[in-house]
Order: C-alpha cells, then sequence, then structure tokens
C-alpha cells in the first residue's frame, strides 16, 4: 500500500485553527489504538508502533490490486475467502494491511469486521510504490513470516516494460523466513495455497 509515516514527535497545529496532529504515547501507539483513534485517515496502518498514513495511489497500483483479487477469486476453494486493504493484526503493535489477503473463511465473522488475525491469513500480497518501497520489500514480509504467515508475494512493475512481476515466496517454519519460490512475468500459475492461474501479462492490466 503507498504510505507515508508519521513523522511529527510532539503535537504540531495544522492550517486549520483548533486541530492537532496526534501525540504518540511514550511506547507507541497499540492495535486497540489504530482502531479507537477518532478521525483516522482510512487505510492506516500501523508499524512497531507508528501510525502509517496513505498517500494517494498509482494507477498501475490500484489495478494490479483488481487484477490479483478478480484472477484469486475464480478459483478460491469453498474454506478460503480473497480480501483487499484489510488490517491484519500481527501483534498488539503491528497491524499492517496488505493490498491483498486470502484468509480462512470462517474468520469472516460479519459485515463490520475491522480485522483479521495472523493466524487466519494464508497469503499476504504487497504491491509495492515508490515512496512504500522498504515496508513493502523488508520490514512487512519480515513482519508477516514472523508472525507465521504461510505465504507472501511482492508485485512490482518492471522497467522500463512497465508490465508486472510477481515474487512468490513461502515460509521456512523453522527460521520463520520466507524463502523466493518463483518469479512470475505473464501468467501466475501456482499449486499453493491453492490452485492458481492468473493472467498477469500487461494486456490484461490495460484491460482494466
Amino acid at each position: 500500500m503507498t504510505a507515508e509515516p508519521v513523522a511529527e514527535p510532539v503535537a504540531e497545529p495544522t492550517a486549520e485553527p483548533g486541530c492537532r496532529w496526534p501525540v504518540p504515547p511514550q511506547d507507541g501507539y497499540t492495535v486497540d489504538d489504530l482502531f479507537t483513534l477518532p478521525d483516522l485517515p482510512p487505510h492506516t496502518e500501523l508499524i512497531d508502533g507508528s501510525l502509517v498514513f496513505v498517500s494517494p495511489q498509482r494507477d498501475f497500483h490500484s489495478t494490479m490490486i483488481d487484477l490479483l483479487v478478480t484472477g484469486l477469486r475464480r478459483t478460491v476453494p469453498k474454506g478460503l475467502k480473497v480480501r483487499r486493504e484489510m488490517t491484519v493484526v500481527l501483534d498488539r503493535r503491528n497491524g499492517p494491511e496488505p493490498d491483498v489477503s486470502v484468509i480462512r473463511a470462517e474468520a469472516v465473522t460479519g459485515p463490520k469486521l475491522t480485522r483479521f488475525e495472523a493466524k487466519d491469513v494464508l497469503l499476504a500480497v504487497e504491491v509495492v510504490s515508490p515512496d512504500s518501497e522498504a515496508r513493502d520489500r523488508d520490514t512487512k514480509p519480515r513482519k508477516y513470516a514472523a508472525a507465521g504467515i504461510p505465504y507472501f508475494w511482492l508485485v512490482e512493475m518492471a522497467d522500463p516494460t512497465q508490465h508486472p512481476v510477481v515474487r512468490a515466496y513461502e515460509i521456512d517454519p523453522v527460521n520463520k523466513t520466507y524463502a523466493l519460490t518463483g518469479i512470475h512475468h505473464d501468467r501466475l500459475k501456482l499449486t499453493v495455497p491453492y490452485d492458481i492461474d492468473v493472467d498477469i501479462s500487461l494486456e490484461a492490466l490495460e484491460e482494466l
């Protein structure tokens, strides 16, 4: 997700009189704060106790999420669900929001649900944007693996062709780290976490 962290250590007045930036607690925010602080922007994430706010998306980011969600739902088995941009609680100080998640169907408890637990997530997908590159490539996959999420995909736009590239990873359950299992350019064909066959060519993306 395209995002930028809150950098202000103390309260500062905004352009609108009477409004102030939130002041972080001494030990940082918790997941409970993420869901109770008033007036947070949509899709705010929590990384290591810091709030991360959403920036405007590029068209590639938005359409790539659509392409993956549609493709994943085409063959998803009955016991699983596909969701986009939902908070996943990893621990009390980390509540990231994967661009796409495959979760256990029993975890979907109703339309007012706001979060999933890491134990219910089989696959987390991040579509890289320039201002979230370090988080998507390093911080988030390390945290997803440490929380035991079995599969992770990193999606990027290749230069100079601008076609999608999906790198698929699987967890090493002993070391709790991800190992690369494949790099996919035009077609994403996998057997885990279920049988998946998605056209990820530039032509497929441009049709959306």
